[in-house]
């Protein structure tokens, strides 16, 4: 019998389109002979069509598994993994912990510092605590300035002078209640994908070449002029460094099925720093995530068969778990 596939997409977020976009990639490449397809929508106020997936054990009799391809808050933060999590329903990626500390920026900074990971300096700060000055007097410009709970390069901005912060400052603060400053890098911006369990592997890191200052929105999604390297044209030594450190970043966050941990490689010091880790990478026809397993010898198709059979795995193993004494 074919394996029944609920397909989460959409969401409350500013990645909304971009979810959109993975799931209809996931979608074309799942093979029919395996699976059947059901496709769970969520509008950005939150609605889901053609109904919701219920908080409870044995109430989805239908579903098989459940593959979230939703980007952001509302979906790769921990949320949508709880409501899993209470409907006893396998699902793809990372659980309700990795998702929610991978998500927060700063919280993933801390955790890489514990771990003794190398991450840029940075100030993190509430959104009514606001301070352009005082953020000038602590880090080098230019900085980056950036919503501490979003992706897709979605309110960031790169600031050159004080006199540009407390725009940026603003507008990152639209998008969350916590923003992060960070000291900007220059030199160039690697990928690397991840996946599995408890013994994960990673892929040929890629390479990011922006038509514009960095990789925002519109560079990695409406103007199509950024350049991609796959594999990245890096010496042997520094590759199978930034795939011992992508996977480090990933058994830290305690992630398990999938991510993609983003790099900078400082250009005056040749240092890698780890950017961000990203539990539902995307899988639009531009994304990097299945580019990276494709030139490693994984299919699209084979890389949807590897992640659901890593999510009925983890669920096997939990199922084996006492809850009550």
């Amino acid at each position: 019998m074919k394996l029944r596939v609920a397909i989460l997409y959409g969401g409350r977020s500013g990645e909304h389109e971009i979810s959109i976009r993975s799931a209809k990639a996931v979608m074309q490449h799942m093979d029919p002979e395996k699976y059947e397809q059901i496709a769970y929508f969520i509008d950005k106020e939150g609605k889901w069509s053609p109904c919701p997936i219920l908080p409870e054990p044995g109430a989805q009799p239908h579903i098989d598994v459940v593959f979230p391809v939703l980007h952001g808050p509302f979906g790769e933060d921990g949320t949508v993994q709880g409501l899993l999590e209470l409907a006893d329903l396998p699902y793809v990626g990372a659980g309700v912990l990795a998702s929610s500390i991978s998500m927060d920026k700063e919280v993933m900074k801390r955790v890489c510092m514990e771990r003794m990971l190398p991450v840029v300096d940075y100030v993190a700060l509430r959104r009514d605590q606001a301070d352009p000055d005082g953020i000038a007097r602590r880090l080098p410009f230019p900085i980056f300035v950036k919503p501490a709970n979003l992706g897709s390069s979605v309110g960031i901005s790169k600031v050159h002078t004080p006199g540009e912060l407390a725009a940026a400052m603003r507008m990152a603060a639209e998008y969350d209640t916590k923003i992060i400053v960070e000291r900007g890098i220059i030199g160039r911006e690697l990928e690397c994908a991840v996946l599995g369990n408890e013994a994960p592997v990673a892929s040929l890191p890629c390479e990011i070449l922006p038509s514009r200052e960095f990789y925002d929105y519109e560079d990695k999604y409406l103007l199509d002029k950024a350049e991609t390297r796959v594999p990245a044209d890096l010496p042997p030594e520094k590759t199978e460094e930034l795939r011992r450190l992508a996977i480090e970043c990933y058994r830290a966050m305690e992630c398990e099925g999938m991510a993609r941990v983003d790099f900078l490689l400082e250009a005056a010091t040749g240092r890698l720093y780890i950017n961000e880790i990203n539990t539902i990478p995307g899988f639009t026809s531009i994304s990097m995530y299945p580019k990276m397993w494709e030139h490693s010898g994984m299919s699209f198709p084979a890389l949807i068969d590897r992640l659901i059979e890593l999510a009925l795995e983890r669920h096997r193993r939990k199922k084996a778990t006492r809850f009550t004494r």
